[in-house]
This record gives C-alpha cells, sequence and structure tokens, in this order.
C-alpha cells in the first residue's frame, strides 16, 4: 500500500477485542510494508554494524604495512557506506509509509465506525473520547505499527554483531554477547511502572479533551447562566493534572534513557580494560582490540530500538486499548444486513410502543419524556432494537436491512441537527432522490430570512447558495440553523422522514407556515414528528400519544384533547392542567409567549423546554 493509494477500498474488519489484538491485526494488514521495512533495516543496521570490522581490517593493514589489505579495507568501507546510505533512505520511506498506512487504516475504519452508529455512538462514547482517539491515538498506534520491523532489523543487528565477534576475537566477543542482553533486559523491570505512568497520563488527557469538548460546544449556554469561570477552573485543575502526570511519565522515561547510555559505558570500559591487558599480553592484536572497541561504540545506535520500541508499545497501548472500544460499538443487530439490498415500503411500525405511521400520511408523536422520543426516534431509524425487536417497515425489520438501504429507507433528524462548515450549496449536497429541488426545500423550510442573512454576512456571494456556512452555524440563530437542518432533511426525500422537535427554536407564525410546507412537500410520503407543539399537530393527518412508554391514545389533534386529558395536559399546559401529571410522571408548566424566531418573553417559561435547553440559551 503506497500513501498515494489512500483512502484504503476497504479497510477490512478490525479484530477490536482488544488493544493488542488490534496492534497484531494492522501488523498482520501491513505484512508487505513491513517486510519491505525489515529488509531495509537489515541493510542499513548490518552495513552501520560492519563498519567496525572495516575499520579494524584497515588499522591492522596499517600496522602489517600491507597496501593490498588496506585497499580491501577501504573497498569494504565504501561498499558499508553505501549500504547505509541507501538503507537509511529507503527504511524511512518504508516506516513513514508504514506509520501513515497504519494510521489512515484507522481512522477510515473510525469514520465507518461512526457513519455506521450515527448519533448512537455519542451516547455510549463521550464526544471527546472520539476525538481523542482520531487525533493523537491514530499517531501513536501508527508509530508502534512501523517500529514494529525497525526494531526487529536492529535486534538482528545486534545478534550478527555478537555472533561475529565471538568467531573473530573470542575472548573479548564473549564479553560483548554477554553484556548486549544486560543491557537489553536490564530496563524490563522499569517498563511496567512506566507504562503504568503512561497509561495515566492517557487517561487524564482524554478526560481533558472531554471536558473542553463539552465546554466549547455548550459555551453559549455556560454564558447564559455566569458559568464560564466555572469550567475555565475545572479545565486549569484538568491541565495541571495532566501536567503532573506527564512529568512522572517523563521522569521514569528519563531513568530509562539514563540507563541505556550508563550501562553501554560500563561495557565499553569493561571491554577497553580486558583488551589492553589481552593486547598486553599479546592474546589480541591491535586491529582485533580496534574492532571490538568500534563494534560496542557502533552498537549503542540499534540498542536506543529497544528503548523506542518500549516507548511506542507504552503511548500505544492505551491508544489502541480507546480505539478498540470505539471500533467493538456495532448496530443493534445485523450490521451487513440479511435481507436483500431494497428499499422497503408500507407502514412503520414499532413493536415495542404499539406504534403506527400508516404509509402516505403524516404523523405527529407526542412523548412527555424527552430522552423516551430521543430512543424511539432511533429505533423509527433502525440504530437501535428495544428488547430485540427492531422497528418495520412494511413488514421487514430495519435492522436486517444492510445499512445503506435502511438509511435510504428512513432518515432520521435528531434533536440537534449539526451544519458543517462550507458554502449552503455543498451543506445541501446530500444524497437523494432528486424529486426535490433545493429551492423547494428552502421555501418549504421557511428559509426565506436566512438565505438573506447569509448573503450579507458573506462578502462577494451575489448568490445565496454561495454564501458560507460558519463552523456548526453557529453565525446563525438557533431558529435559522433549525430550518435549514429541515430543508437539507427534505432535500433527501426518503421513503420516511422522522423529524424530532424540528421547528422549537422558530416563532409560531413561521411554525404555522413551515407546517404547512411540510405536509405540502411530503404529500404521499410518510412522515413523523416528534412535537408538542399544537400548531403541527393540528396540521397533522393522525396524532399518536404515548404514556408509560405504550401508544395511549391516537386520533386527530382536536379529538384528542377532547378525550385525552393527559394529552391536553402535555399540549395545553393550562392551569387547569397542572395538577394532571404529563406522559412522564411530571407536573404540566404554563403555556409559554414566544417572540419572533423562537426567543422567549421574559420569565416565562416554554413548553418544550425538557427537550430545548441548549436552543433556550442560543436563542435567548
Amino acid at each position: 500500500m503506497r500513501i498515494q493509494d489512500l483512502p484504503y477500498s476497504d479497510p477490512g474488519v478490525p479484530d477490536a477485542r482488544s488493544g493488542p489484538r488490534l496492534l497484531w491485526w494492522l501488523f498482520r494488514n501491513q505484512l508487505r510494508g513491513q517486510a519491505a521495512a525489515l529488509a531495509w533495516g537489515l541493510l542499513h543496521f548490518t552495513s552501520v554494524a560492519a563498519l567496525p570490522f572495516c575499520v579494524g581490517l584497515a588499522v591492522q593493514a596499517v600496522a602489517d604495512r600491507s597496501g593490498g589489505r588496506l585497499a580491501l579495507a577501504g573497498g569494504l568501507l565504501a561498499l558499508c557506506c553505501a549500504g547505509n546510505a541507501v538503507g537509511d533512505t529507503f527504511l524511512h520511506r518504508a516506516a513513514v509509509t508504514n506509520w501513515i498506512t497504519a494510521a489512515a487504516r484507522v481512522q477510515q475504519l473510525l469514520a465507518r465506525r461512526t457513519a455506521t452508529l450515527g448519533s448512537a455512538l455519542t451516547r455510549r462514547v463521550a464526544a471527546g473520547e472520539v476525538v481523542a482517539v482520531s487525533t493523537g491515538d491514530v499517531e501513536k498506534i501508527g508509530w508502534f505499527v512501523e517500529a514494529v520491523s525497525r526494531f526487529t532489523a536492529a535486534a538482528v543487528a545486534v545478534l550478527l554483531v555478537c555472533v561475529g565477534l565471538v568467531v573473530y576475537q573470542p575472548a573479548l566477543g564473549v564479553v560483548v554477547a554477554v553484556g548486549l542482553p544486560v543491557l537489553a533486559l536490564a530496563v524490563l523491570p522499569l517498563l511496567p511502572p512506566a507504562t503504568r505512568r503512561a497509561d495515566v497520563q492517557r487517561e487524564k488527557a482524554g478526560r481533558a479533551t472531554e471536558l473542553a469538548a463539552d465546554t466549547v460546544a455548550g459555551l453559549r449556554v455556560l454564558r447564559g447562566i455566569g458559568g464560564e469561570e466555572l469550567f475555565l477552573d475545572r479545565y486549569r485543575e484538568a491541565s495541571q493534572q495532566v501536567r503532573r502526570a506527564a512529568v512522572r511519565s517523563a521522569r521514569m522515561w528519563s531513568l530509562i534513557a539514563a540507563i541505556q547510555v550508563l550501562l553501554p559505558g560500563l561495557l565499553l570500559i569493561a571491554v577497553v580494560w580486558h583488551g589492553v591487558n589481552l593486547a598486553r599480553d599479546g592474546r589480541i592484536d591491535v586491529g582485533g582490540l580496534v574492532t571490538v572497541y568500534s563494534s560496542v561504540m557502533i552498537l549503542t545506535y540499534p540498542l536506543r530500538h529497544f528503548e523506542e520500541i518500549a516507548m511506542a508499545y507504552a503511548s500505544s497501548r492505551p491508544s489502541a486499548k480507546r480505539a478498540a472500544r470505539v471500533l467493538a460499538l456495532e448496530r443493534a443487530t445485523d450490521t451487513g444486513g440479511s435481507r436483500a439490498a431494497e428499499v422497503p415500503t408500507g407502514d412503520l411500525r414499532d413493536p415495542g410502543t404499539g406504534l403506527l405511521a400508516p404509509s402516505g400520511l403524516l404523523t405527529a408523536v407526542v412523548c412527555g419524556d424527552p430522552d423516551a422520543a430521543g430512543r424511539l426516534a432511533d429505533r423509527l431509524g433502525g440504530h437501535s432494537a428495544q428488547d430485540g425487536a427492531s422497528a418495520l417497515l412494511g413488514g421487514v425489520p430495519l435492522d436486517e436491512l444492510p445499512l445503506d438501504s435502511a438509511r435510504t429507507a428512513v432518515l432520521v433528524q435528531d434533536k440537534d441537527p449539526v451544519l458543517l462548515s462550507g458554502t449552503l450549496r455543498e451543506l445541501l449536497d446530500v444524497p437523494a432522490s432528486g424529486k426535490v429541488e433545493a429551492g423547494e426545500a428552502l421555501a418549504a423550510a421557511q428559509c426565506g430570512d436566512v438565505l438573506a442573512a447569509l448573503a450579507q454576512g458573506s462578502s462577494g456571494a451575489e448568490d445565496p447558495m454561495d454564501a458560507r456556512v460558519t463552523e456548526r452555524g453557529r453565525s446563525l440563530s438557533g431558529g435559522q440553523r433549525q430550518r435549514l437542518a429541515l430543508a437539507r432533511s427534505l432535500i433527501t426525500d426518503p421513503e420516511v422522514l422522522v423529524l424530532d422537535e424540528p421547528t422549537s427554536a422558530v416563532d409560531s407564525h413561521t411554525e404555522a407556515r413551515i407546517a404547512e410546507g411540510v405536509r405540502g412537500l411530503r404529500a404521499g410520503r410518510t412522515t413523523v414528528v416528534f412535537t408538542s407543539s399544537p400548531l403541527l399537530l393540528e396540521r397533522a393527518d393522525r396524532v399518536v400519544f404515548l404514556h408509560g412508554g405504550r401508544v395511549a391514545a391516537a386520533g386527530t389533534h382536536r379529538e384528542m384533547l377532547r378525550a385525552e386529558p393527559r394529552y391536553r395536559a402535555v399540549v395545553t399546559r393550562d392551569a387547569e392542567a397542572e395538577a394532571t401529571p404529563s406522559g412522564d410522571g411530571a407536573p404540566a408548566s404554563a403555556p409559554a409567549e414566544r417572540t419572533p424566531d423562537g426567543a422567549l418573553a421574559a420569565g416565562v417559561p416554554r413548553p418544550d423546554a425538557p427537550y430545548r435547553l441548549r436552543e433556550i440559551e442560543e436563542t435567548a
């Protein structure tokens, strides 16, 4: 695999049972690249290791006044230098390729897992952890996978040098052959505490990242309640904990590095002392002594890779563990789908609650528990199941469909849709049936003022479609972001569209027009709207009321107001209904008054406040 061939057409199915298994799986999927790195590493390290023998041969040739052997030593030195240069160049090339391709494979797998799980991912794993895994952790994983081949080449070179010294100068070679394993194994007792300290540092760094991500995402809410300094102090404390953990980890690694310098120095002293005594007794010539001395000096270079592989494993092990935890998350049941890749049609049913959304109709669902509404929306999209039972579309369980078919059949827009940065044209360039134009979707979502605001705020954009949307649409109000997200969902024109509180941040006049626009544009298509807004409920073909996790009543909005007091308590929130428990058992609140674009009148609570605390703070 070459870097220019990225991304992978198929990154494969990872072994996510544990961090070490994931690392081994990545290594096995790079055997060709690892073999290339090993071959070039052997050429590089053996060329370096052969230099002392050439130097010793040259010194002895000078001592013996042999011009032929001196010329031979010079030729061998030139050959070793050429092998060193070529091997080092291509080893670096192969190592970087292995590093980048391993990291890219993990990133692709994480992106695929994110797309598979959708909004269910952040319910099962903190968003900050996902960010940490997909950025810093993939580099650590790639580093270890790449370093294995270089370490192997260095270990083979060290072994060859030891064997060569024993054969060439047995008296000194035995000392080196015994001393080098001691050098390599001396740091083993220090590796477990060093690894534990690295794990602690990584864990604290992950918590700090999660805290930073949560703080940035809720910055407007924090400003609204005056909590910036509180969270800033928390992040400062988390940062200091990371710093202290990093210092403790660095101390241990500095001790290991010091041992890696001290012990080879002691070995070198022992070799020189013993070699001088042997030379004084005439048991070794000058060239042999220079060869052994130079070999010990040169071996400190490949020995550094023993320390590097230990550091790489200690850094990558917690990273691989976190990556494996994310990659091990699965769709509720069959990710690949056991049925044919075809989009079913018909009524949408949820066996867990008894909800029925007839084909071709606009069905509104009223649920007093916003968390239960979110879980039900996920089930209707085929992202999860309740007690092993998936939602059915035309009698076909959605979790038995291939993921692409399930996503084509049912689109779920959650309560907090995300707008990606880019032009409005790019934002609306989504997989779609082609039957709904962007202009029709924008008109149905009442985005006229949004287009004007984007055109005014984007210099040089004559066409509003070329105006840029900032990251997460932060330059827009909550109601404007909500309407753009609704337009994006309408463009896709799925067989079934599930909308979770799509108008909670807009004023009542705009909400009424949106209800008419969605009803007209989605005529003949199945639409499910989770809402408690009377304006949307009035225009729904069918209203379903959920209480206690089951369907309690169904009918039109007016019929439900007359016949079902619990429904009336959730929807109207009048004074009489305050004593009547809502669907989640909590007392209803007073009716809300809205100003344009969803802002609340001073001191007046909003009826859907449990659903949209964040939107309240953003639009207030």
